[in-house]
């Protein structure tokens, strides 16, 4: 499985389901369960279904951006993508306590987390 690092308040937002866009500057070609993990923590809070990539920035993009900001709660002016894409996300799963991942040395977007994650729960580390 993959982590996607977010910073804490979007991560709780996607976790909670209020948040079901993430805007992302770049493209992704994933789909399927992604782990959510709070930028600086090293820890996996929960997951969500990747379903869908929308682009954003063609001839109507600023009316997509306004009449879908309940699904992603940024403000225009605060979008600095040339080309914006709205991750969609759907069916989030809050863990019941977060687990510990190894964060590799350069990781910004995202991570590989190992498909038996979630036994992992309630172990201090990775085995």
């Amino acid at each position: 499985m993959d982590g996607l690092v977010i910073k804490p308040k979007w991560a709780d937002m996607i976790l909670s389901g209020v948040k079901t866009w993430e805007i992302r500057g770049s493209l992704t070609h994933k789909r399927g369960t992604i782990g959510i993990i709070k930028s600086g923590s090293g820890l996996v809070y929960g997951t969500v279904e990747l379903v869908d990539c929308v682009p954003l920035h063609g001839p109507d993009d600023v009316d997509l951006i306004l009449g879908n900001q309940d699904k992603h709660h940024v403000a225009l002016g605060a979008i600095k993508y040339l080309k914006p894409r709205a991750w969609v996300m759907q069916n989030p799963i809050i863990y019941p306590e977060p687990i510990p991942y190894k964060h590799p040395q350069g990781a910004v977007i995202w991570v590989k987390l190992p498909d038996n994650l979630e036994l992992l729960q309630g172990e201090n580390k990775l085995g």
